[in-house]
């Protein structure tokens, strides 16, 4: 297993799911319970369109040399298809600004997903490209808004839509080890009834040229696992737990790691964890 050598290169907070990139630019948007959180206007698919033809002839191409992107697992994704056209939750750790170019690359033959992303994210200078590619912003101390929020991803799951979350939390470039996993992406999935796709991106040594003249100290590769259902012999809470921890081991296993129990599974504002 490659790891890379991300010391003093990144400011790894001790809040395993707290946020270091800063977002410049607030764009004012109130993400209230009038906001269309999944946005099915004409106007706005319109636009989506145009930017997935774009996505399909520059940016998949690009991921392929600026990140060195290789993808294992396509198999399951064939095996498995009828249950990604008929709506799942793909998760996986959040290591790169643009690894969901990778994960959207990986899956787009089948359904173009859909993303839950930091409101800041959305809120920020890259937030009109942010929501054409599918991100929807989770809602902050409101309410109501959250009300209005899973409706629209329950319904968005129930219409056969994938959509993809980082049950980590935040995005940590680099980073090993998998961090703890939030019990939303479970619960979201057991709302609605559908599977979840682990994946997990690992990391591979670059060779003198791209270390020499491309400055990249890694490689990366998105490995995709056979999707989990939840256990329907369990009470609902003990669902959701009882999934994060397969998703959670599944992901550590297609990153590399064999031995689990050092990492625990459940968010629970644990410090770091590679300490």
């Amino acid at each position: 297993m490659f790891v890379p050598d991300t010391k003093n290169k990144y400011p790894y907070p001790e809040d395993t799911a707290s946020h270091y990139a800063e977002v410049k630019m607030d764009r004012g948007i109130i993400f209230d319970k009038d906001y269309p959180y999944v946005d099915d206007s004409f106007g706005f698919k319109f636009k989506r369109f145009w930017v997935r033809f774009l996505l399909c002839l520059m940016v998949f191409p690009w991921s392929r040399i600026n990140m060195g992107l290789k993808i294992r697992g396509k198999n399951n994704l064939k095996r498995f298809k009828s249950q990604l056209f008929n709506g799942a939750v793909t998760v996986s750790n959040h290591v790169h600004p643009w690894d969901y170019i990778c994960i959207m690359k990986a899956i787009h033959r089948y359904r173009w997903p859909y993303l839950l992303s930091w409101d800041k994210n959305i809120n920020g200078d890259s937030g009109p490209l942010v929501r054409l590619v599918g991100g929807i912003p989770i809602p902050e101390h409101n309410v109501e808004a959250t009300v209005t929020f899973n409706k629209a991803i329950k319904k968005l799951l129930e219409n056969r839509g994938v959509l993809q979350i980082y049950a980590e939390g935040s995005m940590w470039e680099y980073y090993q080890p998998i961090r703890p996993f939030k019990l939303g992406a479970a619960s979201i999935a057991i709302q609605a009834d559908r599977p979840i796709f682990p994946m997990a991106f690992s990391y591979r040594e670059p060779g003198k040229f791209r270390k020499k003249f491309l400055k990249q100290f890694a490689l990366f590769t998105l490995n995709i696992g056979e999707p989990l259902f939840p256990n329907k012999d369990l009470p609902r809470n003990e669902q959701i737990q009882d999934l994060t921890k397969r998703v959670h081991h599944a992901v550590c296993s297609l990153a590399g790691f064999t031995n689990n129990n050092i990492y625990p599974p459940i968010y629970n504002n644990s410090k770091r964890i590679d300490k």
